[in-house]
Order: C-alpha cells, then structure tokens, then sequence
C-alpha cells in the first residue's frame, strides 16, 4: 500500500456538473504539486482531465445513504496508459490501475462504511511523458447492494446454484433466453466475448439486444478465467451492464431453470414472479 502524503502540497477545488467534470491541469505559474480536487455527486458519470498536471483527485459522494456497501466500478480511458490510478481509503493509496497495465479494462471495489470512495490519479514526471497534449479520464458506475451480488457471481466463475439463480432473475438488469452462436476470447482485455441470438428479451436496461426480424442479437462479456465455452441448447442469460456492456452472471439451460422457479413457486420460496409463457 501506499501511504498518501499531503505535506506541503495544495488542492484546487473544481466545481460544476455534478454527474461529469471536464477540465484542464495547470494554469500558467501554477505550483506543480497541486492537487486538483473534484467532487461528483450521482452514481455514474465520467471525468475527462485535459491537458493533465501533477495528479487529481476525484471524491465521490452519491445520495447512497440508504446501502451500507457500495460497489464502484471504473473503466479508465484508452489514453489513460503511462498514469496511474489509485483507490484512497482511509488515507492509504491502493493500485487499481498502474502505468503499465491494461488502461481499458474495467475495475470495480467494494466500499464499506460511511467513508467516501475517491480516485486519485498520478501522471508521471513531465520530462519523461510530454501530457501538454493529451487527456485523461475515466468513466464511473457505483453500484448498490443488489447490483454488488451480481458483481460477486460474474468474478466468482461458478456455476449458479438454485439460490443464487432465483435471486439473479429478480435483479439483473437484462433477462433474455436464448442460444450461444459463439465464443471469443480476448487476452488483452482479460474478457470473453459470447455472441448471443435470443428468442425473447424479458428485459433489458439499456440497449445491448437489439432487434432484427424475429429474433434478437446481442454480446454479453465474462472474465476471461471463467473459461466460457460454447454449448448447444436454449439458454437464460441474465447480469448486468456495465458502461453500456452486458455481463454475465448467470447462464442456466431453460429447462433446468423451470424446475428451479417452479419448485420455488409451488413452496412459496420465489422472490419475484417470472413470467413463462
């Protein structure tokens, strides 16, 4: 871990959208350990950082008084490579992203307590990386407690058992049934990609399935360690989306899921009514 020192070192406080910041760095004859301080105050949105300085940090404070746990999920930008990114908690620095890793995968932590999440993001020295000209940033999504239990089963890489299946169906935001057309795998990203063609979308909160005749079409990412294959019958797709990208949380073959919800049905066990027809 790394200690945060704020010896001798100033902040400048920035101001404006609540959800988004767009900004530059130093001004002209500004002292080059200043901090650029900024705070958001809504559960997603994205912070663009031009013509970066010394480092910035980014304190975010949603109205999320109600969960006592929330999961921040961040998807640096392309040209976030040779800076990095840090997770503060308690007044210790924790790597999320290093100036070497892969900039854009995504990445997501828990926060616990009433401490406010922050992201602290450090370039390097200006001799060795000319940043006059490039910019910075990343995109951001909290999560409350049930979105956090989906985050859980897409890194967990095991199977859904019946639990956690019937709670997974009453609180993704995409349900669709379906067959896998096919698998790609994606080193660079540390993801693979399941090509999908859907006979029915029960829902979906965002736009990943569209529409074409009949049928629909769509791509739901899971972390490349799940080692997803394809497989032959008609599925249930559900989890979650994430900066515009579904990912998987769990993926029961159609029957073996009816005799799951109807079992719970019958003993009354079922958080939220599915409809089957």
């Amino acid at each position: 871990m790394i200690i945060l020192m704020l010896v001798a070192v100033s902040f400048r406080f920035c101001a404006g959208d609540p959800c988004n910041w767009t900004g530059s760095g130093l001004a002209p004859g500004e002292d080059s350990r200043i901090i650029l301080q900024v705070r958001l105050r809504c559960s997603r949105g994205s912070v663009r950082w031009l013509h970066p300085g010394h480092a910035i940090r980014v304190v975010l404070e949603p109205n999320l008084s109600s969960s006592k746990r929330t999961t921040v999920c961040i998807k640096p930008s392309p040209s976030l490579r040779g800076a990095s990114v840090f997770l503060e908690r308690f007044g210790e620095l924790q790597p999320l992203v290093t100036d070497e890793g892969r900039p854009q995968q995504v990445t997501c932590y828990h926060q616990y307590g009433p401490a406010l999440p922050a992201i602290y993001i450090q370039t390097g020295p200006q001799r060795e990386r000319p940043w006059s000209g490039q910019r910075l940033g990343f995109k951001y999504e909290l999560l409350g407690n049930r979105s956090s239990d989906l985050h859980h089963l897409q890194t967990s890489c095991q199977p859904c058992d019946d639990l956690r299946l019937l709670t997974a169906i009453c609180s993704s935001d995409f349900v669709v049934r379906g067959y896998i057309q096919g698998v790609t795998h994606h080193a660079g990203r540390q993801a693979s990609l399941v090509e999908v063609t859907a006979a029915r979308v029960y829902w979906q909160r965002g736009g990943v399935f569209e529409q074409q005749g009949p049928l629909w079409r769509g791509r739901i990412r899971t972390h490349l360690q799940c080692q997803v294959k394809p497989g032959g019958g008609v599925f249930l797709f559900m989890g979650s989306e994430h900066f515009g990208e579904a990912w998987l949380a769990c993926a029961p073959r159609f029957k073996d899921f009816l005799l799951a919800y109807r079992s719970a049905k019958a003993s009354q066990r079922n958080s939220c009514d599915f409809p089957l027809d």
